[in-house]
Protein backbone atom coordinates (compact mmCIF):
# COMPACT_ATOMS: atom_id res chain seq x y z
CA UNK A 1 0.00 0.00 0.00
CA UNK A 2 1.81 3.23 -1.18
CA UNK A 3 1.70 6.03 1.80
CA UNK A 4 3.27 9.03 2.04
CA UNK A 5 5.06 9.80 5.59
CA UNK A 6 5.13 13.63 5.44
CA UNK A 7 5.36 15.72 2.98
CA UNK A 8 7.60 19.09 3.49
CA UNK A 9 7.57 22.79 1.22
CA UNK A 10 10.72 24.39 1.49
CA UNK A 11 12.81 27.28 -0.07
CA UNK A 12 16.29 27.45 -1.57
CA UNK A 13 17.56 29.22 1.10
CA UNK A 14 16.37 26.38 3.99
CA UNK A 15 12.89 27.98 5.26
CA UNK A 16 10.35 25.57 5.83
CA UNK A 17 7.12 27.09 4.36
CA UNK A 18 4.35 24.16 4.62
CA UNK A 19 4.71 20.81 6.27
CA UNK A 20 2.30 18.15 6.28
CA UNK A 21 3.22 14.45 9.01
CA UNK A 22 1.04 11.68 8.43
CA UNK A 23 2.67 9.85 10.91
CA UNK A 24 2.88 10.79 14.36
CA UNK A 25 6.14 12.15 15.64
CA UNK A 26 7.44 14.24 18.55
CA UNK A 27 7.54 18.37 17.75
CA UNK A 28 11.27 17.78 18.59
CA UNK A 29 12.33 14.71 16.45
CA UNK A 30 9.78 16.51 13.53
CA UNK A 31 12.41 19.74 13.65
CA UNK A 32 15.31 17.36 13.94
CA UNK A 33 14.28 15.34 10.33
CA UNK A 34 13.00 18.69 8.73
CA UNK A 35 16.89 20.52 9.49
CA UNK A 36 18.29 16.67 8.12
CA UNK A 37 16.20 16.47 4.93
CA UNK A 38 16.61 20.47 3.99
CA UNK A 39 20.13 20.14 4.64
CA UNK A 40 20.33 16.89 2.12
CA UNK A 41 17.87 17.91 -0.48
CA UNK A 42 19.48 21.32 -0.87
CA UNK A 43 23.61 20.21 -0.93
CA UNK A 44 22.66 18.13 -3.99
CA UNK A 45 23.33 19.02 -7.31
CA UNK A 46 20.38 20.15 -9.89
CA UNK A 47 21.47 17.23 -12.11
CA UNK A 48 21.50 13.98 -9.77
CA UNK A 49 18.52 12.22 -9.08
CA UNK A 50 15.13 13.43 -7.29
CA UNK A 51 15.50 10.25 -4.86
CA UNK A 52 17.38 9.67 -1.89
CA UNK A 53 17.11 6.69 0.61
CA UNK A 54 17.52 8.35 3.78
CA UNK A 55 17.03 5.77 6.99
CA UNK A 56 14.12 2.94 5.98
CA UNK A 57 12.72 5.44 3.62
CA UNK A 58 12.81 7.38 0.07
CA UNK A 59 13.22 10.77 -0.31
CA UNK A 60 11.34 12.30 -3.17
CA UNK A 61 11.66 15.10 -4.07
CA UNK A 62 10.77 17.98 -7.27
CA UNK A 63 11.48 21.94 -7.64
CA UNK A 64 9.39 24.08 -8.66
CA UNK A 65 10.56 27.49 -9.05
CA UNK A 66 12.31 28.55 -5.92
CA UNK A 67 10.23 25.65 -3.93
CA UNK A 68 11.53 22.66 -3.13
CA UNK A 69 8.47 19.98 -2.72
CA UNK A 70 9.80 16.77 -0.93
CA UNK A 71 7.77 13.79 0.17
CA UNK A 72 8.72 10.73 2.56
CA UNK A 73 7.74 7.07 1.42
CA UNK A 74 8.05 3.42 2.20
CA UNK A 75 11.63 2.28 0.00
CA UNK A 76 9.45 -0.52 -1.59
CA UNK A 77 7.15 2.44 -3.13
CA UNK A 78 6.78 3.74 -6.42
CA UNK A 79 8.66 6.98 -7.04
CA UNK A 80 6.99 7.87 -9.86
CA UNK A 81 3.77 7.92 -8.77
CA UNK A 82 5.27 10.07 -5.78
CA UNK A 83 6.70 12.91 -8.71
CA UNK A 84 2.78 12.65 -9.77
CA UNK A 85 1.14 13.45 -6.53
CA UNK A 86 3.69 16.00 -6.26
CA UNK A 87 2.84 17.75 -9.64
CA UNK A 88 -0.64 17.05 -9.39
CA UNK A 89 -0.35 19.23 -5.94
CA UNK A 90 1.36 22.02 -8.09
CA UNK A 91 -1.38 22.35 -10.84
CA UNK A 92 -4.03 22.39 -7.77
CA UNK A 93 -1.87 25.27 -6.21
CA UNK A 94 -1.53 27.14 -9.69
CA UNK A 95 -5.47 26.78 -10.55
CA UNK A 96 -6.45 27.84 -7.13
CA UNK A 97 -3.97 31.15 -6.65
CA UNK A 98 -4.71 31.95 -10.57
CA UNK A 99 -1.24 31.88 -12.34
CA UNK A 100 -3.06 30.97 -15.81
CA UNK A 101 0.38 31.74 -17.68
CA UNK A 102 1.88 28.65 -15.50
CA UNK A 103 -1.15 26.47 -16.08
CA UNK A 104 -0.52 26.47 -19.54
CA UNK A 105 2.57 26.03 -20.14
CA UNK A 106 5.28 25.33 -17.09
CA UNK A 107 3.47 24.84 -13.43
CA UNK A 108 5.47 27.55 -11.32
CA UNK A 109 3.87 27.76 -8.05
CA UNK A 110 4.58 31.02 -6.59
CA UNK A 111 6.10 31.09 -2.98
CA UNK A 112 4.77 34.36 -1.68
CA UNK A 113 1.44 32.07 -2.79
CA UNK A 114 2.14 29.90 -0.16
CA UNK A 115 3.46 32.49 2.80
CA UNK A 116 0.63 34.50 2.50
CA UNK A 117 -2.63 32.02 1.69
CA UNK A 118 -0.87 29.03 3.97
CA UNK A 119 -4.12 28.25 5.50
CA UNK A 120 -5.55 27.74 1.91
CA UNK A 121 -1.96 25.54 0.87
CA UNK A 122 -2.83 23.23 4.10
CA UNK A 123 -6.36 23.34 2.40
CA UNK A 124 -5.90 22.34 -1.28
CA UNK A 125 -3.57 20.04 0.01
CA UNK A 126 -6.42 18.40 2.99
CA UNK A 127 -8.63 17.67 -0.13
CA UNK A 128 -6.24 16.09 -2.21
CA UNK A 129 -4.36 13.71 0.63
CA UNK A 130 -5.89 12.65 3.71
CA UNK A 131 -3.97 10.34 6.17
CA UNK A 132 -0.72 10.44 3.61
CA UNK A 133 -3.32 8.64 1.06
CA UNK A 134 -4.51 9.70 -2.54
CA UNK A 135 -8.43 10.88 -2.11
CA UNK A 136 -9.24 12.09 -5.51
CA UNK A 137 -7.37 12.70 -8.67
CA UNK A 138 -9.45 15.04 -10.56
CA UNK A 139 -8.68 18.42 -10.60
CA UNK A 140 -12.22 19.22 -11.25
CA UNK A 141 -13.11 17.78 -7.63
CA UNK A 142 -10.61 19.97 -5.61
CA UNK A 143 -11.24 22.59 -7.63
CA UNK A 144 -14.87 22.75 -6.89
CA UNK A 145 -14.38 21.83 -3.28
CA UNK A 146 -12.34 24.88 -3.10
CA UNK A 147 -14.36 26.85 -4.62
CA UNK A 148 -17.81 25.80 -2.40
CA UNK A 149 -14.97 27.07 0.63
CA UNK A 150 -14.47 30.01 -0.74
CA UNK A 151 -18.30 30.68 -1.28
CA UNK A 152 -18.96 29.74 2.17
CA UNK A 153 -16.28 32.23 3.16
CA UNK A 154 -17.86 34.75 1.53
CA UNK A 155 -21.71 34.51 2.28
CA UNK A 156 -20.61 33.80 6.25
CA UNK A 157 -18.49 37.37 5.96
CA UNK A 158 -21.34 39.05 3.94
CA UNK A 159 -23.53 37.83 7.08
CA UNK A 160 -21.37 38.93 9.92
CA UNK A 161 -20.93 42.53 8.11
CA UNK A 162 -24.45 43.04 8.25
CA UNK A 163 -25.87 45.53 10.92
CA UNK A 164 -28.20 43.76 13.49
CA UNK A 165 -31.70 45.20 13.97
Amino acid sequence: MWKIHFILLFSRQGKLRLQKWYTTLPEKEKKKIVREIVQIVLSRNQKTSSFVDWKDLKLVYKRYASLYFCCAIEDQDNELLTLEVVHRYVELLDRYFGNVWNILFFCQVCELDIIFNFEKAYFILDEFIIGGEVQDTSKRSAVKAMEDSDMLQETVEEYMNKPAF
